[in-house]
């Protein structure tokens, strides 16, 4: 082993015992690490700029109970059908069973399924809103899903207020087969009733907004507003460009594409959201009167 070698070894090894020391002294969850850029921040930082890296403006991830905590006016938030749980119809079974899924699902998270719906202000607007999340089963659409948008969406339309839904999803759910794909058609159907009343409809498209649920309601809002790089598509990538024979775009299915391309309206930051909101319901209200 020649000097240098021995040197860089050594250099490692020394690392290696400072990480451990750091890692013994420094609490668990105190420091993040930025997927896109590196950048290393305390997590309380990442929280209070709604988990949004101050350096790249990478989205992270987030619950829908951060989501509510973000949009609406401070306690204004008011479930509706808060305790709607997805049953097992098919008794499906894969690596575990469905039931025991769900079960698990639910512990982890403390929702009853993968999506929040409820009433809230926002500048003093009552709007009817459901945010889905991603950590329940991959924000997947079963029956519960779509019941819940479907009522939510029918309260608004005999209220008369603007809907709102927050997409993160892999589409429908597969444990519940066909039961899953009906609800594509339940939940359109409900938001074309909601639209002949003139109502204004507001989709969020967050990462990611895949499968049924863009096939559906996602792409149906009057206004379709996309949060920056997120992954928005129908099929996967690799079977476009297997059927198709030809190698897409490096930004294909992100939201900066689909918005050169005219498929959504606006690509408004996670920060910015609630203000952007404010200002088209506040267009929304001058509009009607």
């Amino acid at each position: 082993m020649s000097l240098s070698e021995w040197l860089i070894s050594k250099r490692k090894v020394s690392l290696k015992r400072n990480i451990n020391l750091l890692n013994l002294f420094v609490p668990e969850g105190l420091w993040i690490k930025c997927d896109k850029c590196g950048f290393l921040m305390y997590y309380k930082a990442l929280n209070k700029n709604l988990k949004v890296c101050p350096q790249c403006q990478h989205h992270f991830p987030t619950s829908s109970q951060d989501r509510i905590f973000q949009i609406l006016d401070e306690n204004t938030w008011k479930p509706i059908n808060n305790n709607l749980a997805s049953t097992d119809p098919l008794g499906f079974s894969d690596r575990k069973v469905y039931g025991i899924r769900l079960r698990d699902m639910q512990n982890k998270t403390g929702l009853s399924d993968a999506v929040q719906t409820g009433l809230g202000l926002i500048n003093k607007t009552c709007v009817a809103i459901g945010i889905m999340d991603f950590r329940f089963m991959g924000g997947s659409m079963g029956s519960v899903v779509g019941e819940k948008l479907t009522r939510l969406i029918e309260i608004a339309t005999e209220h008369k207020l603007p809907v709102i839904i927050l997409c993160a999803s892999g589409g429908a759910r597969m444990q519940e087969g066909m039961l899953s794909l009906m609800q594509m058609a339940k939940v359109s159907s409900a938001l074309y009733k909601h639209k002949e009343k003139g109502l204004l409809y507001i989709t969020v498209l967050t990462s990611p907004t895949t499968g049924g649920v863009t096939a559906s309601f996602a792409m149906l809002g009057d206004i379709i507003i996309a949060e920056p790089n997120a992954l928005i598509a129908f099929a996967g990538r690799r079977v476009i460009e297997q059927t198709i024979r030809e190698d897409l775009p490096d930004n294909f299915q992100t939201s900066e594409y689909l918005f050169k391309h005219g498929f959504i309206d606006l690509i408004v930051s996670r920060i910015e959201l609630k203000s952007k909101l404010k200002q088209i319901l506040s267009f929304y209200n001058k509009s009607r009167w």
